[in-house]
């Protein structure tokens, strides 16, 4: 089940938050350092922190790091895409991993990289929370792992040396860093990730001079002592030198709700059912107004959609008919190998029942979809452009991440 967002075809995406709004920086110098597998013991020029302590040493932070640093490849396959970002081990026994929810929103797939192994494991969406920008991922099958070491968020002042550690332009290997200090504190921010247009608000962030840049995204932000005091998830519009990080305690919170699998307002745990079906995101139950929205949407540049099933949900446009039905969701398109395309529902249909209820627009047939399990079979009852009504019972997959 997916509502119809047009966006780009067949191309590798690098997970980064981009903030929209102006942010003023606050004091503090800051050293730059950028390259696969080169490190720096020295400290950056006049850095210390309000308490006085010594400035941090690149190189020790990064060793005690480096074992729980995760490359993140999520698969997109309804959009086709792929993107790449970063993550870190929260806890070695059961395997999971801790990353930015943009990181693996839309994924159909993911697969995580240990950098210090260079093992690949399948990964399983355990939970996110879509507001707080957090997911929790389980590697399957992977043992040994070391999880990095936590720190205090509170405890963190203006001034504080950091360093930013990442899966740089999502070209995996060895982890990159970029040094740099807590230059502000308690941040609101609004980020755009640039590609599909999704944008968020996220508040009480951190702000650090350290260079944060795509595929950095879920990658830990470390203080003097190598203990993560952040989670990198933006970069200011207009300013390499100012990037976002969720504080810990807070990442830290979701974490331990969603591993726990305590429901929680804002928590999605594991992933919804998906019908594979593409249909508008409205409240309304009259499918024709739901066909002219569609074509509002458009700016009167209708594209009928075409015939058959389709690879990607980009390929979704208006449906050359509508089926004579009075309330129901309007089926926009169907995406190639779901079990909507092998039950035989074609665009144009309106789906008005499923899974034992009745469907009175397509915001309620996502939601009844949603809480289905996946690899499960559902009664879907549909009355085809023709005005024949038909009912099958069709097998739900797995959902792409929220």
């Amino acid at each position: 089940m997916t509502s119809h967002v047009p966006g780009p075809r067949g191309r590798a995406v690098i997970p980064l938050l981009i903030v929209l709004l102006g942010v003023a920086l606050g004091a503090g110098g800051m050293l730059l350092l950028r390259a696969f597998g080169a490190f720096s013991t020295d400290a950056p020029s006049g850095v210390t922190g309000r308490s006085g302590a010594q400035s941090l040493n690149a190189q020790a932070v990064y060793d005690r790091l480096q074992p729980s640093i995760i490359d993140v490849t999520s698969t997109l396959r309804y959009d086709d895409e792929t993107a790449s970002g970063t993550g870190f081990v929260i806890d070695g026994r059961p395997a999971l991993v801790l990353t930015n929810n943009h990181v693996v929103r839309d994924a159909t797939s993911v697969v995580a990289t240990v950098t210090s192994t260079g093992k690949s494991y399948p990964a399983r969406i355990v939970g996110v929370d879509v507001g707080a920008d957090i997911a929790v991922l389980q590697l399957q099958g992977a043992t040994g792992l070391t999880a990095a070491p936590i720190g205090d968020s509170a405890a963190v002042t203006l001034g504080t040396p950091v360093l930013a550690i990442g899966n740089q332009a999502g070209q995996d290997g060895p982890p990159t860093i970029a040094p740099g200090i807590i230059n502000s504190m308690n941040r609101t921010i609004q980020a755009n990730d640039g590609a599909s247009g999704f944008t968020e608000t996220l508040h009480g962030m951190l702000q650090t001079s350290a260079q944060i840049e795509p595929g950095d995204s879920g990658g830990p932000l470390a203080d003097a002592a190598g203990a993560v005091i952040g989670v990198d998830t933006a970069a200011g519009a207009g300013s390499p030198t100012a990037g976002y990080a969720i504080p810990i305690d807070a990442a830290m919170a979701v974490a331990r709700q969603i591993a726990a699998g305590r429901a929680a307002p804002g928590i999605t745990l594991g992933v919804g059912g998906f019908l594979g079906v593409v249909v508008p995101s409205t409240t309304s139950p009259d499918p024709r107004l739901q066909a002219q929205g569609e074509r509002g949407l458009r700016l009167g540049g209708a594209q009928v959609q075409p015939p058959g099933c389709l690879d990607t949900e980009a390929a979704a446009g208006v449906p050359a008919a509508v089926a004579p039905a009075r309330s129901g969701a309007l089926v926009d398109g169907v995406l190639c190998g779901t079990g909507a395309a092998a039950a035989g529902i074609t665009a144009g249909d309106v789906i008005t029942a499923a899974a034992g209820h009745r469907v009175a627009s397509p915001d309620v047939l996502t939601a009844i979809v949603s809480a289905c399990r996946p690899g499960t079979l559902i009664p879907v009852s549909w009355v085809a452009t023709s005005g024949a009504r038909r009912t099958s019972m069709v097998l739900i997959d797995a959902a792409p991440a929220a």
